[in-house]
């Protein structure tokens, strides 16, 4: 049985698609394939069901899943205990932010990890938290900068901040320079402009006006912080943001006032719940534990 074969096993089984597993694994679907008909003849039965649009696991396959992520995190830690007598730490490191986290500098932190740490490859994706938490449980990110609330399975969250959330509007908005902090009751029928529902700060908003039985019209729903604080100083609607947004250049001239409530935008550092952080991993979460102190 191949390591090889197990971690295209583990692939299909998370996308629940052989094309989708090989893009992720980025080798040929035949290949996929083939791994997935090794395994089947070693072990005398049928991992997945196949139907036109899908793959499932097989009473089989979810005994092998289990165990197959098991070896391939043991064989991960083998490789990194022999890389730690050699003195040496390389591979790679898959880290995730969301835009403008604000209490957390991604570029600045990933740039010194790289000068202490050149050999290591680094990989930055962003996008909003909820696909990255996805991406951290099912292990195709080591780190990921998140915004939370709760728990989420097959994830470990460790605080790093939390700010709370501001109205932002015009200067010329009725309710610019009240002081507050505003109720959520207020602002029903304000228009609103807003992140799409992916992103953290876009789910905060909309848990403290559910939290205060308000319905909110968003207007208008982009895909970066940038053209949201364009759309406000235009005109074209509030927005809900955590305060290190209105703390940006873009937002000077805008108004901002606190949003009452006890809803928080909290900022976590998400690992995989399974198994221990790759050695790269642990080093750059130990440099954020330093920042912290």
């Amino acid at each position: 049985m191949e390591l090889r074969h197990l971690e295209h096993f583990v692939a299909v089984a998370e996308e629940q698609h052989f094309t989708h597993a090989a893009e992720r694994l980025r080798v040929a679907q035949s290949g996929v394939s083939a791994s997935v008909r090794a395994l089947e003849r070693e072990l005398g039965a049928e991992l997945f069901f196949r139907t036109t649009r899908r793959v499932g696991l097989t009473d089989a396959g979810r005994a092998l899943l289990v165990e197959a992520r098991r070896t391939l995190a043991c064989a991960a830690a083998a490789r990194e205990a022999v890389a730690a007598v050699q003195g040496l730490m390389g591979g790679t490191l898959a880290v995730g932010t969301e835009q403008c986290m604000g209490t957390v500098d991604a570029a600045a932190l990933l740039a010194s990890f790289h000068a202490r740490h050149p050999q290591v490859e680094v990989h930055m994706e962003q996008a909003g938290s909820g696909r990255l938490l996805e991406q951290v449980r099912r292990g195709e990110l080591d780190v990921a900068f998140v915004v939370h609330e709760g728990l989420h399975e097959g994830v470990r969250l460790r605080r790093v901040a939390e700010e709370p959330l501001m109205l932002l509007c015009r200067a010329d908005h009725p309710l610019a320079g009240t002081g507050g902090p505003v109720p959520a009751a207020r602002l029903a029928g304000e228009v609103f402009v807003d992140l799409h529902p992916d992103w953290g700060a876009r789910r905060a908003a909309d848990l403290a006006f559910a939290d205060a039985g308000v319905a909110r019209k968003v207007a208008l729903q982009v895909n970066d912080v940038y053209t949201l604080l364009d759309l406000v100083s235009r005109g074209l609607g509030a927005a809900v943001v955590p305060r290190p947004v209105t703390l940006k250049e873009q937002a000077r001239g805008l108004s901002s006032v606190p949003l009452a409530g006890p809803t928080r935008w909290k900022v976590a550092v998400a690992v995989p719940a399974a198994g221990q952080p790759a050695a790269a991993a642990r080093a750059l979460l130990a440099m954020i534990d330093q920042q912290d102190d």
